[in-house]
């Protein structure tokens, strides 16, 4: 199921949060779409995780992820955005903050959640950025601490957002996919190649993730 197409942003808008800058534009309309039908997907009895994910890199998961929490958080909902893309990670720098403590450091016991989590200026939404680029990504993802640190702030957040790597380049997104409620997989006209989503997509199935949905970012 298509959930929506995205107009491709400016290359100067490429850090831009259009859903908070601009909410009566068209683009901030499309992705109320996309939260719409995510709304009527997915079960409204539990706290929903959701990951974003594409077949490569650079077809726009960081900006759908970012628009969609701050969407979601206009409408009410208390969000959680995560950045588990611990190779390439971006979701501080929508934001303009640092990255020097975030996920990496929660799951190795460096820090507490609540140190840990920034409080963004979008009311209701927080930012979990990555946090120092670990040497061993596979082994954090895949931890028994990410599972209980997911479990842990479901219990806080209306809807959690999760950014994070291509699924075909690393395995660290397959191991986060199987622990999410549902995932969305970014595709971009022009650039994604049918073989390439199709693969993503038998990717995420062997991993018995949820695909709920594709955008697909023109």
């Amino acid at each position: 199921m298509v959930l929506n197409k995205i107009r491709r942003l400016l290359s100067a808008e490429k850090r831009t949060i259009i859903a908070f800058t601009h909410p009566d534009s068209k683009i901030s309309e499309q992705f109320r779409m996309i939260q719409t039908n995510i709304k009527f997907i997915m079960s409204e009895q539990y706290s929903r995780t959701i990951l974003i994910t594409s077949s490569g890199d650079s077809e726009g998961k960081s900006t759908v992820a970012t628009n969609l929490a701050v969407s979601l958080a206009q409408q009410k909902k208390k969000v959680l955005l995560i950045d588990a893309n611990l190779r390439r990670p971006a979701l501080h720098s929508f934001f303009n903050t640092y990255n020097s403590i975030g996920l990496t450091d929660v799951l190795t016991g460096r820090s507490s959640f609540s140190e840990a989590v920034y409080h963004t200026e979008v009311w209701r939404l927080d930012l979990l950025s990555s946090g120092v680029v670990p040497f061993n990504p596979v082994e954090l993802i895949g931890s028994l601490r990410m599972q209980e640190l997911l479990r842990k702030i479901e219990q806080s957040y209306d809807v959690i957002i999760i950014d994070s790597n291509s699924v075909l380049e690393v395995t660290d997104t397959k191991l986060l996919a199987s622990q999410c409620d549902g995932v969305i997989l970014v595709t971009q006209n022009g650039k994604t190649k049918l073989e390439k989503a199709s693969e993503a997509k038998k990717v995420l199935e062997f991993a018995k993730a949820n695909i709920i949905g594709v955008v697909l970012n023109k």
